[in-house]
């Protein structure tokens, strides 16, 4: 398999910016599978990196808790402060942020089947939309680098919901960059 392609890491003054305003709304106090959610963060945001995933798409992931999720409802920053997020991180990464965020799984992950046409539903406002294709293949990558690292810090909710999650990401194929792939096979793919 050719090696993940390379892109620029999240620069130096910035990654430290977005750590200070993580701390300072408290992810290095939250519990999380690994440690602290901070701790989680950093270790998507590496996932995505050594995937070869660009500036924005590592942001995202760094960030992609910040307005809580559907599977982690604590939130950092209310929707209403979007503006915060934007200035700090740029609006390409903060919108892949929110569309994270804003997946109301139960209803998107079914309908994830390998193409780009995906109407997604917003759990936030209830609309529905069809993200881009380049943002749907963002949100997948940032939705396995962080399933994954949750998976491998948390034995028992790798047991209960590593095969389901495993059907899900393999529908998703070529979506997911061969990197992504590749990982989830190997961490997933041999769960009963």
């Amino acid at each position: 398999m050719p090696p993940a392609r390379q892109h620029p890491s999240i620069e130096g003054r910035t990654q430290s910016a977005i750590e200070g305003f993580l701390r300072r709304h408290g992810a290095d106090r939250l519990p999380h599978p690994g440690g602290t959610l901070l701790q989680h963060l950093l270790r998507v945001q590496r996932l995505l990196a050594a995937w070869g995933a660009g500036p924005d798409v590592q942001t995202a992931g760094l960030c992609h808790a910040t307005y809580g999720t559907d599977g982690f409802a604590t939130t950092l920053l209310p929707l209403t402060e979007r503006v915060t997020l934007i200035a700090l991180i740029g609006e390409a990464a903060e919108e892949l942020v929110y569309l994270y965020a804003s997946c109301d799984r139960a209803t998107v992950y079914p309908r994830i089947e390998g193409s780009t046409a995906v109407a997604f539903r917003d759990r936030f406002t209830g609309r529905e939309h069809q993200p881009s294709p380049d943002d749907l293949r963002a949100f997948l990558e940032i939705t396995a680098a962080n399933e994954l690292d949750v998976l491998a810090h948390n034995a028992e909710l790798a047991e209960q919901h590593g095969p389901g999650l495993y059907g899900f990401l393999k529908r998703a194929g070529s979506l997911l960059s061969p990197a992504a792939q590749d990982a989830v096979d190997r961490q997933l793919g041999q769960l009963p």
